[in-house]
This record gives C-alpha cells, sequence and structure tokens, in this order.
C-alpha cells in the first residue's frame, strides 16, 4: 500500500529492483529516526521480491541508498541487487558498500 517496487531500467546486477514509498520523501538524507519502521519496510519488500524471482541466497545481495549529489532521483528509493557476488566492474563502484556515494 505505502511501497512501490520495480525493476531499475539500468541494472548492475541480474536482479536489480528499486524499492520506492509511494508517499513522496526526499533522498535518503531527509531520513530520521522515525523512519526506521519505513526503511525496515523496505529491505523487507526488497527481500520478498528477490525470493518471488527465485533468488535464494539472501547473504549475497545489496541493498543501499546513493548518497546525494550521487543521486539522480530527489525521491527516496532503495536498491536492491543479487546476486551480489556478480555485479559488473562498473556496478562494485556504483554500489561500493559504505563507500562515499552508498550508504547500507
Amino acid at each position: 500500500e505505502d511501497l512501490v517496487c520495480f525493476r531499475d531500467i539500468k541494472p548492475g546486477a541480474p536482479h536489480h529492483y528499486l524499492v520506492v514509498p509511494v508517499e513522496h520523501m526526499g533522498n535518503c538524507k531527509t531520513l530520521k529516526t522515525e523512519h526506521i519502521p519505513l526503511v525496515k519496510r523496505m529491505m523487507e519488500v526488497g527481500k520478498a521480491v528477490l525470493q518471488s524471482n527465485n533468488v535464494s541466497d539472501l547473504n549475497d545481495i545489496r541493498m543501499g541508498f546513493h548518497w546525494p549529489p550521487f543521486c539522480s532521483i530527489s525521491h527516496l528509493h532503495l536498491h536492491v541487487l543479487a546476486p551480489a557476488s556478480q555485479l559488473g566492474f562498473l556496478s562494485r563502484l556504483y554500489y561500493r558498500i559504505n563507500s562515499y556515494w552508498f550508504i547500507t
């Protein structure tokens, strides 16, 4: 009801989805403590979509947000990628864990 999920138009992995709140929210910099339940639900939806698409190894996934100014859309969206072990060279850079531009 409050979240949507769809495939990324420029996939960085065999499975690359975006989980987005229906209600407009800014980027991840606008998140506050009261948004923790929302982010947890976004992660749950991402995992459920992966499982419904036959991704069985949930230890080989990557989820996170691009940190401004490294995001092209000013609406909160969680990247869900799997399998993380199959990220290409550029995707390993774009979706590097806890880098200056991508936070998990």
